[in-house]
């Protein structure tokens, strides 16, 4: 999306609020966040139904997880990185929460997570958080829930110190800048329970495995991941 655009996007959002948050046209119905042409255009990548895709393969000898998925494949400038763009810098909590709904439905239909027990969402830095004025990865959470009908487990699983920004780092720098960022406040409420983490994007994996690694130190019954979007290494 060029800039130019994203100015026009965004005049449009602010004067004209019920238009396509993805393409800006007014053919949307029923008071929905995206038309009829951009819920077609977004690229899903079905992994949810598919035992050993490339998420799950990324956690391989890393991390025993029971079953991962990204509802969208992420490439930049594209629809899905503007979305995810509004919802965590633009305060656009609606597109996080539709989205949210939307991958619920997509993990209800696949059977494989159908024996969760609590959502997790990937913590912030509490500075970070409130600078921010909420979680993303708790908005998705919750649209998750509406459809999924899951309590989400919010303030156990936290992050102890900040972390610099994952984007430009390699494999190795990401696993360092996150490596023991991590606590469980109180182990016993995840004890035995099939936890589903949940995050926004994911690269490489290095966040997720680094929290993984300590929710599985308090035993539960199995660990799932699930994002918004997979992004390439």
């Amino acid at each position: 999306m060029s800039f130019l655009n994203k100015i026009l996007l965004d005049a449009i959002h602010l004067f004209y609020p019920s238009v396509c948050l993805g393409c800006g046209s007014d053919t949307i119905i029923n008071k929905q966040l995206l038309c009829l042409n951009c819920i077609n255009a977004l690229p899903h990548t079905g992994y949810a139904s598919l035992q050993g895709n490339a998420l799950e393969k990324i956690f391989t000898g890393r991390l025993p997880v029971s079953a991962a998925h990204s509802e969208f494949y992420f490439s930049k400038g594209k629809l899905v990185q503007h979305l995810i763009h509004e919802l965590k810098y633009k305060s656009n909590k609606d597109i996080g929460h539709y989205m949210g709904e939307m991958m619920g439905k997509t993990l209800l239909q696949s059977g494989r997570f159908s024996k969760i027990d609590y959502l997790v969402p990937l913590p912030l830095f509490p500075e970070k958080e409130f600078k921010r004025g909420y979680n993303q990865s708790e908005i998705i959470c919750n649209g998750l829930s509406a459809v999924m009908n899951i309590p989400v487990l919010k303030n156990n699983v936290l992050r102890k110190h900040a972390t610099e920004t994952q984007t430009r780092k390699h494999r190795a720098e990401r696993w360092e800048n996150v490596a023991e960022s991590f606590l469980v406040k109180h182990p016993e409420k995840i004890t035995g329970k099939h936890i589903l983490l949940v995050d926004d994007v994911v690269t490489t994996g290095a966040t997720l495995e680094a929290c993984g690694q300590v929710i599985l130190k308090a035993q539960p019954a199995s660990l799932s991941f699930a994002c918004l979007a997979k992004a390439s290494k």
